[in-house]
């Protein structure tokens, strides 16, 4: 039988093993480590986009409508057809109209043709009588002047008898008479002076070349031509249909260029300016197309307080068109030889403080940081991170400070190294 000082050396023996298999297992078990995923901090330059959505509108456009109403006579040009300015495009019905303008072109050439005989001619003919008329006159009256003084000599002398005197008297009353009414044409004559028949046949000039240029624009308006140079886009009547004044015949579109239309808020309306780079982005487009801000409008919009920005963007090829949505990213405010961190590495607390998680010698620890602008996935850091230090991108969020980190998988750096 075991005695009881056995037992207690059994139990002893069996408590000091029992201790010392806990304390080699506690020595053996590892610190718990967190997998994480971390990037280093980068320098390089960084640039703040404005975004918004857009649409394309062409750089060009116009919807021709006729002035006059009238049949289509002919058309000469389809849709997609590329037109240049100036070209003919259609022709109405314009019988009616070019028959007025052949009427006011020989009503022209008759008042041209008295303009020139105005002022290439010596004297109107009126004139010329009515100065003829008075020379006459007053020859003759003074020719009776002369006789009746030289008869009333005679007669005083008793050479002649007195009806000879009589008669010289009522020849002398005659051509006084001819010669006052004489006078009274002349000065009549006189009144209307070469210079106001040449303003009248001027005058007259005018209106034959004003009624010559109405029925010529007439017949202008039923020639249908292209304001600018680009594409038909539209052309809703065939030859032979009446096309109403006022009514779009046919829509031109300049296309060779196109503008993405943006209404931006005031605030970031402000940071751009004329020139600025811009990004197109087009759904079903694989890659951006490059711009430039060509219009920043200098007013808000009334309805949505937002500013218009223009965006110029080649299409010579064709493949974008107007009408499409599309996505803008305006290069704004650029700062150089920044330190950036992609914006998963980013905290943000409750309380509004901004915090990465850099890795410290296998461990993390939390710095708090000021940022700047944002680029994309890419945010400047201010402070609080050095050029070179990693940063967890994945596996940061409610981690507590200090502790174990195993970074599994590094990501590319700015200049294409891994870490």
């Amino acid at each position: 039988m075991m005695t009881n000082g056995k037992r207690l050396m059994l139990g002893c023996a069996i408590a000091l093993s029992l201790v010392s298999v806990a304390c080699n297992k506690a020595e053996k078990e590892p610190t718990p480590e967190v997998e994480v995923q971390a990037e280093a901090a980068a320098t390089g330059d960084i640039t703040l986009h404005v975004e918004g959505d857009a649409v394309l509108f062409p750089l060009d456009q116009a919807a021709i409508t006729p002035k006059v109403s009238s049949p289509v006579r002919n058309f000469f040009v389809q849709r997609g057809a590329r037109v240049r300015r100036g070209q003919l495009l259609a022709r109405l019905e314009n019988r009616d109209v070019a028959a007025a303008a052949e009427d006011a072109s020989g009503s022209y050439q008759q008042a041209r043709s008295a303009y020139l005989m105005a002022t290439k001619g010596s004297l109107p003919e009126d004139y010329q009588k009515a100065e003829l008329d008075f020379t006459q006159a007053k020859t003759n009256l003074d020719v009776q002047q002369k006789i009746f003084d030289a008869r009333q000599a005679l007669f005083t002398q008793g050479a002649i008898p007195g009806r000879d005197l009589d008669t010289a008297r009522l020849n002398l009353v005659q051509a006084q008479s001819q010669f006052d009414q004489a006078n009274k044409h002349f000065e009549s004559a006189k009144a209307v002076t070469r210079e106001e028949a040449i303003k009248n046949a001027e005058g007259q000039l005018k209106s034959a070349q004003g009624k010559l240029n109405g029925a010529q624009a007439s017949v202008s308006y039923t020639e249908i031509r292209s304001p600018i140079d680009g594409v038909v886009t539209e052309r809703p009547f065939f030859e032979g249909e009446m096309a109403a004044a006022g009514v779009p015949l046919i829509t031109v579109m300049e296309t060779s260029s196109l503008l993405a239309k943006s209404h931006l808020p005031q605030a970031a309306a402000q940071q751009l300016k004329l020139g600025a780079a811009a990004n197109v982005t087009v759904a079903g487009v694989e890659k951006p197309v490059e711009g430039k801000v060509t219009l920043i409008s200098p007013a808000l919009d009334p309805g949505s307080t937002t500013v218009e920005v223009w965006v110029k963007i080649d299409n010579k090829k064709g493949g974008l068109k107007p009408g499409t949505a599309a996505r803008v990213a305006i290069a704004a405010e650029m700062v150089k030889g920044a330190i950036v961190v992609p914006a998963s590495a980013i905290l943000k607390e409750d309380a509004g403080k901004t915090s990465v998680m850099v890795v410290e010698s296998s461990a993390a620890k939390k710095r708090e940081v000021t940022t700047g602008i944002a680029d994309g996935d890419d945010i400047q850091i201010v402070s609080g991170v050095k050029a070179g230090e990693q940063v967890i991108t994945v596996g940061g969020y409610g981690l507590d400070d200090g502790t174990k980190v195993k970074v599994a998988a590094a990501a590319e750096d700015k200049s294409g190294g891994k870490d």
